[in-house]
């Protein structure tokens, strides 16, 4: 035999016994491989991007049949592919809402440095070496390590040192967000947008600290200064509802605090808010909001007031479905028929309200809770959450002889009067006890009805007075006299028990009392009568709940304070019963409406976890209860003086003739003027050369 054949014949020999042996190792070391691997890899998106935290699409289908991923594994594929995949598993899919980055820092770069980095080009590095150079803890490094750890290049570095987010590119898979040493960036959906609340953490400037609404000021104010006067809006509207309403009424607590004041005066904050909320107005067409979509949850909202509609507002953009439930003709609350016309006309309101309700919320007006329905019959019609918001409808007495005599009334009940159809008999001379914004209220409106003598009566000075500044101020400059340091000790009424007169004493001010004014002591032997014809008493009032004692759920369920106003979570507004929810006038007594607002929207974002979250109700994390101490400065430098704008009014003498609304608005120029002396400040930082900083 020959050589060749030999070896081929070994060769062949050798290849049989190979084949054998793997054969029988193929059968001993068998691995399988389930085939919904491959289906799931060939429905990803091919790109290996590792955006999703695996090494490739291999990895992560892998993971999907394993177990260890979701069906949305694919952060770049978006919901086509997680439904895809989804099939392949026999599963159904949750699309949940898209998130993108968001940076929290607003201006870093303007913020003083300790020291310089060195040579160090990484955030990372740069954070574990010297724990931040720059004098604000929030602020951004800027060495954009995000920009370059990015999987889908949706980050890039701006010309200030901030990255520059492009929300069309991301894809919400927190790389960057995980990446960053100093937590400024995080991934946000619209659901966290309208439901986040103030974090200590944040990077807020004053005038945000304070607005109980927790506006984006310094965000809607650039909006305007650049002339995106429909982005403002819209802004605004992540956290009010109702900025025609507010931006007519609202006290403005965030103007005492913003640092334009300490070189010259404040930015007219209100006056923009209004401006941008009258575009909307005057083109009579409502702007398009975002809805998430239905998530077959029906929610209750008793009370039609601020609270009750921003409650109902936040719910409804989350996907739920809303009835309100109003005692009233009309919604609107304290808004409609506790604010005069010339200070908010009902025109503006109603289009406001309806603005909201054209989102697919249901209204039963002339509705009240214990009379014409109950809590239990809520329950019965499928309502899985409560919200109560009623307002304070209830006076406080003066605690007079006869003070229940024919020409006494209540200053709520009298301004409520002036919105239905029932009828007062004024007279000529008037007196106003009190010396809050409802007494202001009231006066104005007495004068307006043809009295020929208003007169307030109050019992401390001046400087004590709750009512705002600008109220007093108009009252007077419409010829409203003040009896400062007086109180009422008794009516005089006539044979018919009607109002003839005011007998009141004069008052020394003592020590101060638990609201830190100083108490009034009757000086003896001051008594003096004063003639009138109609007496308005205004020093106060409270929540009506008279309905807890008539309705068996609450009555054995809820508590109620010494102050008549619900108890609840101070946090989450959730009360003893589980699914009852509160806020706004019957949970802290009588404050803002823009307070009750912003009550409204932390209702809606406990009652939107109690309803889809299996982890039950949080409260706000890091919740910001007070101002962050270093955004409090002494003084600013490197700011020249400009004017603030004022608002243009109808002249006093014009005023009292009618119920035209008295603040006219501001002109565009107007607006981008005032929106230009913003500061866009951060905790500490704020533009020094305000045109090259914006």
């Amino acid at each position: 035999m020959s050589p060749i054949l030999i070896a081929t014949l070994a060769m062949l020999g050798l290849g049989l016994a190979a084949a054998v042996m793997l054969g029988i190792a193929s059968k001993i070391f068998y691995v399988y491989e389930d085939p919904r691997i491959a289906k799931v890899e060939y429905a990803l998106l091919g790109a290996n991007c590792g955006g999703c935290g695996y090494p490739g699409c291999a990895s992560a289908a892998e993971a999907v049949v394993n177990g260890e991923a979701g069906a949305d594994v694919c952060i770049a594929g978006g919901p086509g592919i997680a439904i895809a995949v989804a099939e392949v598993m026999g599963i159904e899919v949750v699309i949940k809402e898209r998130r993108v980055a968001k940076l929290r820092c607003r201006a870093g770069y303007r913020v003083d440095e300790r020291y310089n980095y060195q040579g160090i080009s990484d955030c990372r590095a740069a954070i574990r070496i010297w724990e931040g150079a720059r004098n604000c803890e929030r602020s951004c490094i800027g060495f954009g390590t995000c920009a370059k750890i990015c999987p889908f290049n949706a980050i890039r570095m701006g010309s200030d040192g901030l990255p520059v987010i492009d929300p069309l590119v991301c894809t919400g898979c927190g790389t960057c967000v995980e990446n960053c040493p100093k937590s400024v960036l995080e991934l946000e959906s619209m659901s966290d947008r309208l439901l986040s609340f103030n974090k200590i953490s944040d990077c807020l400037a004053p005038c945000r600290q304070t607005c109980p609404a927790q506006i984006d000021i310094p965000q809607y104010i650039k909006h305007i200064q650049h002339g995106r006067f429909k982005e403002a809006l819209i802004t605004i509207r992540e956290r009010n509802p109702i900025p025609l309403s507010i931006g007519r009424v609202c006290p403005h607590p965030c103007e005492y605090v913003c640092r334009r004041g300490l070189a010259d005066e404040p930015v007219a904050i209100n006056h923009l808010k209004r401006f941008a909320a009258d575009i909307e107005l005057n083109s009579n067409v409502h702007y398009e909001l975002d809805l998430n979509p239905d998530t077959g949850h029906k929610v209750a909202v008793v009370g039609g007031g601020p609270a009750g509609l921003s409650c109902a507002y936040y719910l409804r953009r989350l996907g739920h479905s809303v009835t309100i439930f109003d005692m009233m003709p009309k919604l609107g609350g304290m808004l409609r028929y506790g604010i005069p016309e010339y200070r908010l006309p009902k025109k503006v309101l109603d289009f406001e309200i309806e603005g909201i309700l054209s989102l697919g919320i249901e209204a039963h007006t002339s509705q009240k809770l214990g009379t014409d329905f109950t809590m239990e019959g809520l329950r019965e019609k499928g309502f899985e959450a409560i919200f109560l918001g009623v307002g304070a409808w209830v006076s406080s007495p003066m605690r007079v002889e006869d003070e229940d005599s024919i020409g006494v009334i209540s200053g709520i009940k009298f301004l409520e009067c002036m919105h239905t159809d029932e009828e007062i008999e004024l007279g000529k001379r008037v007196a106003i006890i009190g010396g809050g914004n409802t007494a202001m209220d009231a006066a104005r409106t007495a004068l307006r009805l043809g009295a020929d003598s208003v007169t307030v009566v109050y019992r401390r000075t001046r400087k004590e007075m709750p009512a705002e500044d600008y109220e007093i101020e108009e009252a007077m400059a419409e010829g409203i006299e003040f009896h400062f340091l007086a109180a009422p000790s008794k009516i005089i009424i006539d044979a018919n028990r009607r109002v003839h007169g005011l007998e009141y004493i004069r008052m020394e001010l003592g020590e101060p009392d638990d609201s830190g004014r100083r108490r009034p002591v009757p000086v003896k032997g001051s008594e003096t009568v004063m003639e009138l014809d109609t007496i308005i008493a205004a020093i106060g009032q409270k929540p009506d709940l008279s309905f807890v004692d008539t309705d068996s759920l609450l009555k054995d369920g809820i508590e109620v304070t010494r102050w008549q106003t619900f108890i609840a979570n101070e946090q989450t507004l959730q009360t003893a019963i589980p699914y009852v929810f509160t806020g706004g006038d019957c949970f802290t007594g009588p404050l803002t409406a823009v307070s009750a607002i912003g009550a409204g929207r932390r209702a809606a974002r406990s009652i939107h976890q109690f309803l889809t979250d299996e982890n039950g109700i949080t409260p706000p994390p890091e919740a910001l209860l007070d101002m962050i101490p270093e955004s409090c400065l002494p003084a600013i430098y490197g700011i020249s003086g400009r004017q603030r704008i004022s608002m243009p009014e109808l002249e006093p003498d014009k005023r009292t003739a009618d119920f035209r609304e008295v603040a006219l608005g501001i002109s565009p120029d107007a607006a981008i003027y005032e929106s230009d002396r913003c500061l866009q400040c951060g905790v500490v930082c704020y533009s020094q050369d305000i045109c090259e900083a914006l």
